[in-house]
């Protein structure tokens, strides 16, 4: 698993899979699951992170453009 943090968009994202998405929903305001072609959750992304949990205490890859 590998954890991203985009500071720019203010995103989070858990990638659980290398596997493609093809397929994306809204499970939640601001927290959407990517499956991939066998309905299997790849990756979680949750927008406004900063609001919502605390990155200090997660193992991140900061992404800056």
């Amino acid at each position: 698993m590998k954890i991203s943090y985009f500071q720019e968009t203010d995103t989070l994202y858990f990638e659980l899979d290398e596997s493609t998405s093809v397929d994306s929903n809204e499970v939640s305001p601001g927290v959407v699951f990517d499956f991939d072609q066998n309905n299997k959750i790849v990756g979680i992304e949750i927008e406004k992170a900063s609001n919502l949990v605390n990155l200090k205490s997660l193992p991140i890859s900061k992404s800056n453009p």
